[in-house]
């Protein structure tokens, strides 16, 4: 069921549906969530069921402020409230110590929990007339089956998950990939997942470094979308360089067949590699935009729409190694792993 978020009724009616236990897909501005009440746990079971995700896998619990973290999180280190007071509400998530007697299932079992603040409007709406219902929190992963493609809108939640579900329309996700996840049990910030907030603006707002996982003697906590293989389509995902597409397209010919390409120039017009040759029929190519934001904002649209159009495979051509591109290439490498 489909409702538009800006309506003060389809908010209210999520919220029912919300306590009694039912499911909610609803709009951020990374990308929609399959939202339950964090503190319910058979309501939490429905969300893994309905994904098929691992019930050890951590779901972010998303609040309305950061006056609702408390009822999560044991302990908020100092760097940890500046991250919040410069990013909240926005796609940061941080991982903290949780209490003992809350959101073990969200949680995945661990003795940490992520929190977010989210910045859309209808997300805001929704969290603050659940909190007004004694609702603390929404755990709420992307509303997609697990290790697929996220949704960016609220017909792909549909697409994906059934009509049966009420799904609060909020429109197009403006920021097209999920949230940057920092780990904030350590005494310092440690990067789990690259997003849009970036490295340099984390380490500018808590005044620390930011450590990789990868450098840490200890594992990190788990945490959400960080297995190797995730938002991945149905179609084959391969990371190449302009000029290999081109030149395999050109090899290929008229034989190129059942294939999506993601690239910045238009295959077939590079001067030297191709010129002039253009593309058969069986190739779909869509246009992948010089700036990084835009890229992250049309990604999971362009996976989903090649997926539609039945390609067997998707090169895409590899972004910049550049730092306001980490985010775009860490789902990028994820989908073709």
């Amino acid at each position: 069921m489909l409702l538009d978020g800006n309506l003060p009724q389809s908010i209210a009616q999520a919220v029912d549906a919300l306590q009694r236990g039912e499911l909610v897909g609803l709009p951020t501005e990374t990308v929609y969530g399959l939202a339950a009440d964090a503190c319910n746990e058979a309501a939490v079971a429905k969300i893994f069921a309905t994904k098929g995700r691992p019930a050890n896998h951590p779901l972010i619990v998303h609040v309305a402020s950061a006056a609702g973290v408390p009822a999560f999180a044991a302990e908020v280190p100092a760097f940890a409230q500046r991250l919040m007071a410069a990013f909240w509400p926005g796609p940061l998530t941080l991982i903290l110590p949780r209490r003992p007697d809350v959101g073990a299932a969200a949680a995945g079992g661990q003795n940490s929990i992520g929190l977010r603040c989210p910045a859309h409007p209808v997300a805001l709406a929704l969290l603050k007339a659940c909190a007004a219902q004694g609702m603390a929190g929404l755990a709420a992963p992307s509303a997609n089956l697990f290790g697929r493609v996220s949704p960016t809108t609220a017909a792909h939640v549909q697409s994906e998950l059934g009509h049966e579900l009420l799904v609060l329309d909020g429109g197009v996700c403006a920021v097209g990939i999920e949230s940057t996840i920092v780990d904030c049990t350590r005494g310092e910030p440690v990067l789990l997942r690259p997003g849009q907030i970036s490295r340099a603006q984390i380490e500018a707002a808590c005044g620390l470094a930011v450590r990789n996982k990868d450098s840490l003697q200890a594992p990190a906590p788990r945490a959400s979308g960080t297995l190797e293989s995730h938002y991945a389509p149905r179609a084959k995902v391969r990371l190449m360089s302009a000029q290999d597409i081109a030149a395999k397209l050109l090899a290929l010919g008229p034989h190129a067949n059942n294939l999506g390409v993601w690239s910045v120039q238009r295959p077939g017009t590079e001067e030297g590699v191709g010129m002039g040759m253009g593309m058969g029929a069986g190739v779909v190519w869509r246009a992948q935009p010089l700036s990084a934001a835009q890229a992250a904002h049309d990604l999971f649209t362009v996976l989903r729409d090649l997926d539609a159009r039945g390609v067997h495979q998707i090169w895409v051509q590899q972004p910049p190694d550049t730092p306001e591109w980490e985010g775009v290439r860490d789902r990028l490498q994820r989908a073709a792993a």
